[in-house]
């Protein structure tokens, strides 16, 4: 007698399953989840589940992407919340960036780490850790030339940073409280007070 017939079973991932792999999370099993608007990174292999974001916090990233798309020359394009893909296991979603316009015509969903020109993220009360040391760490190291950090508390403040490529870190090039000022990645000068929530 032959072997009975099989009977297809899909494949069962460890997002369907919903248990964490042996070996960490990858990207691969990141794609295989739905389509359902959370935002899910990466580090290490280690899921990361970022709650909803405040009302100040889209405020502050809607409008700094306006406020810089105005200003910004045609080699480079300004967009909110697309996946930066470091590694297989490290992956992280800023919450602004500015990639090459090579990497924007191919419409594409995600990033990798040599099209971003600048990583903006918007410190939350659950991103202090992530924001200030963790994500500026990992994003010079994987080669991003700026990095800029958003502090919402009384009022905004931006910290402006360059990689350093032979250390791979960032250096401070500016704190701001009024008036953001810097050639860098192009000629920027712009007001705090666009970017600001009317109830900050």
């Amino acid at each position: 007698m032959g072997e009975p017939p099989r009977t297809w079973r899909p494949r069962m991932t460890a997002a369907m399953s919903g248990l964490p792999p042996a070996d960490g999370w990858t990207v691969d099993d990141l794609d295989s989840f739905p389509e359902d608007g959370v935002r899910r990174e990466l580090l290490d292999g280690v899921l990361l589940v970022s709650p909803s974001p405040t009302d100040i916090h889209q405020i502050v990233a809607g409008r700094l992407m306006v406020a810089l798309e105005e200003s910004c020359p045609a080699e480079f394009q300004v967009t909110q919340s697309v996946e930066i893909r470091i590694n297989p296991r490290r992956t992280f979603i800023p919450d602004v960036l500015v990639a090459t316009e090579q990497a924007a015509q191919r419409r594409s969903r995600l990033y990798a780490p040599h099209e971003v020109v600048l990583a903006v993220e918007i410190v939350s009360p659950s991103s202090l850790s992530m924001d200030r040391i963790t994500k500026p760490a990992l994003y010079a190291a994987a080669g991003i030339p700026f990095y800029w950090r958003i502090e919402t508390g009384d009022g905004l403040t931006v910290h402006t940073y360059k990689i350093d490529p032979e250390h791979e870190l960032y250096r401070s090039s500016g704190t701001f409280q009024e008036q953001i000022v810097t050639a860098e990645p192009w000629e920027i000068n712009l007001p705090i007070k666009r970017i600001t929530p009317r109830y900050l």
